[in-house]
């Protein structure tokens, strides 16, 4: 049975599911239809040949023997290609997920310090509940805040902190990343993994909701963000931010396409006008 970060990976899935059964359902099913039809050509080849020279006698026997070779060879490809891709989707959202909260959580120092952490867009919990378990490990005080657009992905997330066995260091609520509930230097920690480019395609979105995540953190706090394509462009904003410790991690493969994790420290001395006018 595989492992991702200590935690079996159906265990994670017995706990958080998957939000991507509607991707992972359709690239195998093609796959799969796929991979039949190749071998219902390869099974039936010579009855295939005669019926198609039947209907094109024009066209030479070589040349359809090539085609139906050719077309049985692109249909097993494809279906490999297929599979490939609805497990590598299958992956990403479970162990991957849980392997980079783990990451994340190490871009913190030190956990026993803090006191306010936030998720924006916690989402089924996978990030939120691996911090209050690192709260909880660390023997600290401190709680958890997930944000989530959605009411009820919000309420789903709570439930399973508690079949964690971490309600008491998690709090839940509704919320948008580009306006953040919350005042100003209110958090030592803010994560947020796969989710600030979903807010919206523009550029002009994104740094809204970096500059209100950069908001919330207390002077010295630590943001950490987990994208699938952005981190660069986040990480060369940070610094034009004024921001410190911007660190962008080794490059991992997530839904098929390279992701980075990127780290920051928000300085203690900092005027809201020196990040405020790169937001946009």
């Amino acid at each position: 049975m595989g492992k991702a970060g200590g935690r079996d990976w159906l265990q994670i899935y017995s706990i958080y599911g998957t939000d991507e059964w509607q991707t992972v359902g359709f690239l195998a099913f093609n796959a799969f239809l796929f991979a039949f039809l190749s071998l219902l050509l390869f099974v039936y080849f010579a009855p295939i040949l005669s019926s198609a020279h039947s209907f094109l006698p024009a066209l030479p026997l070589p040349l359809l023997r090539f085609a139906a070779g050719f077309s049985g060879s692109v249909l097993s490809l494809s279906a490999l290609c297929l599979l490939f891709a609805a497990s590598n989707v299958l992956y990403s959202s479970l162990p991957l997920r849980w392997l980079m909260a783990q990451r994340m959580i190490a871009a913190v120092p030190n956990w026993f310090a803090v006191r306010t952490a936030l998720d924006v867009g916690c989402g089924r919990g996978i990030l939120l509940n691996a911090v209050a378990l690192q709260l909880k490990k660390e023997g600290s005080c401190g709680r958890v805040v997930g944000l989530d657009r959605d009411r009820g992905t919000a309420v789903a997330a709570l439930r399973r902190a508690s079949v964690e066995g971490v309600q008491e260091y998690v709090t839940c609520r509704e919320g948008s990343a580009h306006c953040l509930p919350f005042p100003d230097g209110y958090f030592d920690v803010v994560l947020s993994a796969v989710y600030l480019k979903r807010q919206g395609d523009s550029a002009a979105e994104r740094w809204r909701a970096i500059g209100e995540i950069i908001r919330v953190l207390k002077p010295g706090g630590i943001g950490v963000l987990w994208d699938l394509s952005c981190v660069p462009e986040f990480a060369k904003r940070l610094t034009e931010m004024r921001m410190e410790e911007v660190r962008v991690s080794g490059r991992v493969t997530a839904y098929m396409v390279g992701s980075h994790i990127v780290s920051f420290r928000k300085p203690i001395a900092v005027s809201a006008d020196d990040w405020r006018a790169n937001i946009c």
